[in-house]
């Protein structure tokens, strides 16, 4: 009986105790609502299928069961994942510390549209004289709160642009998250609600009308960043590249957002 060589053997033991804890290891994830459940649940379940690991996703602004408050803010609160999305402009979360700005990745574009309750007559919106007309029809408006996320503050731009923001401040509602304006279309407690074009899915008795032309709303880029304290940096950026590549791109265009490129 032929025996290995004891250095063998032991550099055996060590790929495979090595191999196991690389099996084990999780990556967290931190993601805005906006971008949709679905969609990032869907990315994160072939990621785990392609490379074997796992991926514990957080949802920001928007989400069910988290405090409402946008991705950009929980990271500069530091509760950066492994790999956290924010939706730009975010100084303040880059500027803690918590992300590393050299792992920078932009993986979609957001668009900002309108969403009613489903069943509803869907307005014109096709230009942006079309969408003054439509708001100002409206009866009541929800956005989300300015201070507690992006996509909320791009909402008010657009009312600005629109020099609407005064005009319609009487009929507006405004709501921590994504979902908590979804819901109040659903019930019928706001008639329109101005925020991302893409849905969070989740919720039901609400659908989109479309997104806003230009002329109204310049689309809001989604980042992708390596946490500065990822406990394993090179799964981190993998998961990364992945959430930027052509098969993630294609979902994300699927659903509604535009190319990063």
């Amino acid at each position: 009986m032929k025996y290995l060589p004891a250095s063998l053997v032991i550099a055996a033991i060590l790929f495979g105790a090595s191999h196991a804890a690389r099996a084990q290891a999780e990556i967290t994830l931190l993601a805005p609502g906006p971008l949709g459940r679905e969609n990032i649940d869907k990315l994160v379940a072939n990621f785990e299928k392609k490379t074997g690991d796992k991926v514990k996703v957080t949802y920001g602004s928007g989400s069910r069961d988290t405090p409402p408050y946008g991705t950009r803010q929980l990271v500069a609160r530091g509760q950066a994942q492994d790999v956290s999305i924010i939706f730009a402009p975010y100084p303040q979360a880059v500027n803690s510390g918590n992300v590393d700005p050299k792992t920078a990745t932009t993986l979609a574009r957001i668009v900002l549209g309108l969403t009613v309750k489903k069943g509803a007559p869907k307005p014109d919106i096709s230009t942006a004289a079309a969408v003054k007309k439509t708001l100002l029809a409206a009866k009541s408006i929800v956005i989300v709160d300015p201070a507690q996320g992006t996509l909320g503050g791009e909402a008010m731009d657009a009312l600005k642009k629109l020099g609407l923001a005064e005009q319609v401040k009487p009929k507006m509602k405004i709501v921590p998250g994504s979902g908590e304006a979804e819901d109040a279309v659903a019930k019928g407690e706001a008639e329109i609600f101005v925020g991302p074009q893409v849905s969070d899915k989740l919720r039901e008795g609400v659908e989109l009308v479309g997104g806003l032309p230009r002329a109204v709303s310049t689309p809001v880029d989604a980042v992708g960043y390596v946490s500065t304290k990822a406990k394993d940096p090179k799964a981190a950026r993998a998961l990364l590249r992945y959430l930027a590549s052509p098969e993630a791109e294609a979902m994300y265009k699927a659903a509604g957002m535009q190319p990063a490129h």
